[in-house]
């Protein structure tokens, strides 16, 4: 076999099998890309799976605000005297209305 005259072969042969072997290179080379410089990388994707989790969190707040606001309006159509009572303070001419606020201990 031919002696290269290669100036770097001692160098190249001191590096591990797998870091001389060219389809491990070009895999890790596939993989760094796919990782790092796609523009589908890591970061992107964590950064939209992030953006996913706030948004789902968001429309189950909202649904149940829905909720909440339909419950309400159901109180008032079955109700309206004691739904403008008790939310809006509302009196009759004839009497006096008094406001007691219940302390958190």
């Amino acid at each position: 076999m031919a002696k290269s005259n290669n100036p770097l072969q001692p160098l190249l042969d001191q590096l591990p099998k797998p870091l001389r072997n060219k389809y491990f290179l070009v895999l890790v080379v596939f993989f760094a890309w796919m990782f790092f410089v796609d523009t589908h990388d890591i970061m992107t994707v964590v950064g939209l799976q992030q953006t996913v989790n706030k948004l789902e969190e968001d429309k189950t707040y909202y649904q149940q605000k829905l909720e909440d606001a339909k419950q309400e309006r159901l109180d008032l159509e079955v109700n309206k005297e004691k739904f403008a009572r008790e939310r809006y303070y509302m009196q009759k001419s004839n009497e006096d209305v008094y406001i007691i606020v219940e302390e958190e201990n």
